[in-house]
């Protein structure tokens, strides 16, 4: 009877017991959706890294270095009706006006005894007009065969065209010889190639187009 009593006592103890692992299970449950969460978190950190060490840093584009405006420089030059750039050297410069090249501008920069390589903007009053008047007075001061115009179909005498004569002089030449119908006048005329270039392939005019095959 003891042995019953005994047995009775314990078994409430054990069924008390039973709730407290109903209590633990809940709690480990809860615990495992915090895992879960975490592991994103763990992935989303180690992407964030891997996107800052791919990413190159972008360095600013440097500024180019302004250049220093010269007050004493002059950008434009008249000479002989033309403006010339300041900019460029003297021998450089020159050779915008028509009828100049560079043989011709550095003649005339000795002739004016300025430096052919200095720069035209900077030269001072006394040298530009020393190179005006040597391009004004340019063709008695040089051999005849340093002229543009050695003999004048009218006059005879060797000339230097500078400027707007050397337009001039040319379409004087291209009437007379249109006026006097010699051969390279005709050719003007009529707008073919006056120097015995190729025609039969090139510089073709009219409204003729293709190749005509001859009749058998």
């Amino acid at each position: 009877m003891e042995n019953q009593e005994k047995g009775r006592e314990k078994a409430p103890e054990t069924k008390q017991k039973s709730p407290e692992t109903k209590e633990r299970a809940p709690e480990l449950k809860e615990k495992a959706p915090e895992k879960k969460e975490k592991a994103p978190e763990k992935g989303a950190e180690k992407g964030a890294g891997k996107g800052k060490e791919k990413a190159p840093e972008k360095k600013a584009p440097e500024k180019p270095a302004e250049k220093a405006v010269d007050k004493d420089l002059k950008y434009f030059v008249r000479v002989r009706n033309t403006d010339l750039d300041g900019t460029r050297s003297v021998q450089i410069a020159l050779t915008k006006i028509p009828g100049i090249g560079r043989i011709t501008a550095r003649a005339i920069s000795s002739l004016a005894k300025v430096n052919p390589l200095d720069t035209m903007g900077k030269l001072d009053d006394a040298g530009v007009d020393r190179l005006r008047q040597v391009v004004d007075a340019y063709g008695p001061q040089v051999p005849p065969w340093m002229l543009n115009r050695p003999a004048d179909p009218y006059t005879g005498e060797g000339k230097h065209l500078l400027s707007t004569d050397v337009l001039i002089g040319k379409e004087d030449d291209v009437n007379r010889m249109r006026k006097i119908r010699c051969y390279r006048g005709i050719r003007h005329e009529t707008g073919q190639k006056v120097r015995g270039q190729r025609t039969k392939s090139t510089g073709r005019t009219g409204t003729t187009v293709g190749v005509k095959r001859k009749k058998e």
